[in-house]
Formats: C-alpha cells, sequence, structure tokens
C-alpha cells in the first residue's frame, strides 16, 4: 500500500513533465495569457504604484516641412515598453518561449498623445501586435507619420536651423499613475536617427535632443518625454539662384557709378540694370518662404532695390544739372552755399577753380561798371562843354576819340558776358559733380552696410 502511494505521484509528475516538454505551441501559451485581468485596468496589482513606460523613436525622413502654416511632417520609428505585473511564465514549461507576438487587443495600452499633432497619427496601416515577453515587458513598436505645429525662425533664410518639438505624454492619466520616461539619452537617439536618416535633399538631420519634464493642467501634474529635433535647410540652391545673381546685379549696378553721366550712357544702364533686378525678385519670388517672419535676405533684396532706386533719381539729378549748365542758367544761392561750398568741402573736392574766376570776373565787372559810370559822366561832362563851343571849335581828332571810346565799351560787354556765362556752366557741371560723388560714396556705405549685417547674421 506504501509503494502504490509512493509511485502514482511520481508518475503524475513524469507525465505532467512530459506533456510540459512538449508544450511548444503558441496558442497553449496565448489561452493561458489570455486568463489575465481585463485589459481595461492599469496592469498593477497596488493602484498606488505608477506604471513607469519607457519611450524611443528614430527620425527616419522628413517629408516636408510647410512654412506658411509652419507644420512640419516626419516619419518616425516609434517604440514604447511598460511592464503588466499580472504577465509572467516560465519559459521551461513552453520549450524556452520567451518572447510572443499578441494582438494588442488582449493588453491595456499607455493613452499616448503627442501634444503638437494637428492630424491623427493612427490609421489602419498600424501594427495591430505587441511583443510580449515571459518576464511581463510589453513592447510596442510601429511606425508613425506626425503632422505636428512648428514655430519657425527664418531670419537667417536659407541658412537657418529649425527646431521642432515632440512631445510624448499621457492624455488621461497623471503622473501618479503613469510616468513617462526616455529609454535612451540624447547621443544615442540622435545617432541611431543618423543611422537610418532618408534625406529628401531639402533638410538635412543636424540635431536631436531629449529630456524628461512634466507640466501642470488644471493643477493636475502630467509626465512627458520631450524630443527637440533640429533640422537644417540645404541652402545650395538658394546660394546660386538667389544669392549670386543679387550680388551680381549689385556689383553692376555700383560699377556703373563710374561711367561718366555727360554722355547719358549712366542713366540707360542704371535703368536697365533696375529692371533686371525687378524681374529677378518676381522670377524668384516663390522660392523665399511666406512666413511672419521676414528674412533677412528678403530685407537684403528690398533695401538693394530702393538704394537702386535711390541712385538713378540721383543720376536724373545730375543729369538735370548738367543740362543746365549747357543752358547757362543762373545757380541759385543756395546750391553755391550748400553744395558748392558746404557739401563739396565734406566730400574733400579740391578749390574749385571756376569760383575763383567767377569772384574775378565779378571784380572785373564791378571794374567794369566804375569805369563805365565814369566814363559816361565824363562823356556828358565834354559833351554839354562841345555844346558850348561852337562847332568849328570840334577837331576832327575829338570825334575819332569818342567812337574809340564807344567800341571799347562795347568790347567790354561782350567779354564780360562770355565770362559770366562760362563762370555759370562751370557752376553747374561741378555741383553735378558733387552730387554725383554724394550718392556714389551714399550707394557704397549702405550697400556695404547692409551686406556686413547679413553675413552677421547668417553667422551668429
Amino acid at each position: 500500500m506504501s509503494l502504490h502511494r509512493i509511485i502514482l505521484p511520481l508518475t503524475v509528475i513524469l507525465l505532467d513533465k512530459c506533456h510540459s516538454v512538449n508544450n511548444c505551441s503558441y496558442n497553449d501559451l496565448l489561452q493561458i495569457v489570455k486568463k489575465l485581468p481585463s485589459s481595461d485596468v492599469r496592469p498593477v496589482k497596488n493602484w498606488k504604484t505608477p506604471t513607469t513606460v519607457f519611450i524611443d523613436l528614430s527620425l527616419y525622413t522628413i517629408v516636408n516641412l510647410d512654412t506658411s502654416l509652419e507644420t512640419l511632417t516626419t516619419y518616425i520609428w516609434f517604440n514604447m515598453v511598460w511592464n503588466n505585473e499580472f504577465l509572467h511564465w516560465n519559459p521551461d514549461d513552453f520549450c524556452d518561449i520567451e518572447k510572443m507576438l499578441i494582438a494588442n487587443k488582449n493588453f491595456w495600452l499607455p493613452d499616448l498623445y503627442i501634444y503638437e499633432t494637428i492630424e491623427s497619427h493612427r490609421n489602419g496601416s498600424d501594427i495591430q501586435y505587441l511583443d510580449v515577453s515571459s518576464n511581463g515587458t510589453i513592447s510596442l513598436s510601429l511606425p508613425l507619420r506626425i503632422v505636428s505645429s512648428c514655430n519657425l525662425d527664418l531670419t537667417k533664410f536659407p541658412f537657418d536651423v529649425q527646431k521642432c518639438t515632440l512631445s510624448f505624454g499621457p492624455y488621461i492619466h497623471s503622473v501618479e499613475d503613469i510616468n513617462m520616461v526616455t529609454k535612451l539619452n540624447s547621443t544615442q537617439v540622435f545617432q541611431n536617427s543618423k543611422n537610418i536618416f532618408s534625406s529628401k535633399g531639402d533638410w538635412y538631420l543636424h540635431d536631436i535632443t531629449v529630456e524628461n519634464s512634466t507640466f501642470l493642467v488644471n493643477n493636475v501634474t502630467y509626465s512627458q518625454v520631450v524630443y527637440e529635433i533640429s533640422i537644417k535647410r540645404a541652402s545650395v540652391i538658394f546660394v546660386i539662384n538667389l544669392i549670386i545673381p543679387v550680388c551680381f546685379l549689385v556689383i553692376l549696378d555700383i560699377a556703373s557709378m563710374f561711367i561718366h553721366f555727360e554722355t547719358g550712357e549712366r542713366l540707360d544702364f542704371k535703368i536697365a540694370v533696375v529692371l533686371g533686378f525687378s524681374v529677378l525678385l518676381l522670377i524668384l519670388n516663390t522660392m523665399l518662404p511666406a512666413s511672419d517672419t521676414l528674412p533677412v535676405l528678403g530685407i537684403f533684396c528690398c533695401v538693394c532695390l530702393a538704394v537702386m532706386v535711390t541712385s538713378t533719381v540721383g543720376c536724373i539729378a545730375t543729369s538735370y544739372m548738367f543740362m543746365l549748365s549747357k543752358t547757362k542758367q543762373n545757380v541759385p544761392r543756395w546750391v553755391k552755399i550748400w553744395i558748392m561750398k558746404y557739401l563739396a568741402r565734406v566730400l574733400f573736392f579740391k578749390v574749385h577753380m571756376p569760383q575763383q574766376a567767377e569772384l574775378v570776373s565779378a571784380e572785373s565787372a564791378e571794374k567794369g561798371n566804375r569805369v563805365h559810370k565814369n566814363t559816361e559822366i565824363c562823356m556828358t561832362i565834354e559833351v554839354r562843354k562841345t555844346k558850348t563851343q561852337t562847332d568849328a571849335e570840334l577837331s576832327v581828332e575829338v570825334k575819332l576819340l569818342k567812337k574809340l571810346l564807344v567800341e571799347v565799351l562795347n568790347i567790354r560787354k561782350k567779354i564780360t558776358c562770355v565770362m559770366d556765362q562760362d563762370g555759370t556752366e562751370s557752376d553747374w557741371h561741378f555741383a553735378s559733380k558733387v552730387v554725383d560723388r554724394l550718392f556714389l560714396i551714399f550707394y557704397l556705405l549702405f550697400a556695404i552696410t547692409m551686406l556686413a549685417v547679413v553675413i552677421k547674421v547668417w553667422v551668429t
């Protein structure tokens, strides 16, 4: 009787062991797993114990960055890991099965939400299976196409680096229920993303940083993991098609300032350059991103166009002054004082010879007027004397002397008139040179200053 009691349990144990060794079916294991507590509640034995969810992602590509709508479309490989305290089995009982794929409808899932998203990232192509381990660890891996909002700063366009964030966290459970934690550090996440990143040519992956944080909403604290994705624009196409042509046109317009304005060819050339610059901006307008933040390159192009128009107006002014010098128009007093005197000194002009000629001609004219007045007085006195005398007393020499004096006075008047006209022509010509140099210096200073500002913004 005692022997029977010993042999029977041993037989049951051996049969059970043989059955366990032969239990290699996923279905048998699945039936055991399905007997776990309901998947509608958080899988913890003590409700005060928070569930730690480890998050990891790898950026695969940048699908699109819409600068007008300020939206970023990315494609990522996402992974989320947490522990189910009710899930466990002995791999030795199931032919060393340590992991298996089970439909996610059988388990509780964290209520993951991406706070920057503006479109649903869930669709029918999502993977519906979980990687379940024997120790209760559950892993969810799936690709996600995310359309998120992103605050853009286009000041340094086309050498800008944009930083967009993706914040992963629960929408319902507070930090007392779910604690979101990053699985890898920033260096590892960036390296993994760099290894698989597929560039479309418009953007390059510059950096990825990750941090754990919390935020407060309605006096409730939530946990989140924030990924900051830094992408750099591919600027080669903009340099070749936009920046270089703009610089060439600006240099060409500056060089046109050294063409003599007397011939009128400068004005025609500058108008052609301004028209070409305007057409270039119209053609390349689609290349500039539409945003509330105006790029410094756009400001530079607008300022260059304004300076070109201003220099064209200056060219018109100098041509008008040169025309006045040909028509012998009188020079206004304010032109002589402010342009020919003060402005000429500021612009380092040498002593103006026509001004000295004007002073000499003015002095000679004044002396000539005095001589003319004295001569007229003398002639009046002489005429009165001759009237008192008889006609017989007048000699032939006196008549010849009177005629000679009248001819000398006429010659003096003609010389004075010619000298005044030459002085007027020289004054207008000198004033046009002063104004022309003023616009040239203004153009150079403005262009160099704007270029230095643009380069400084791009470099810093």
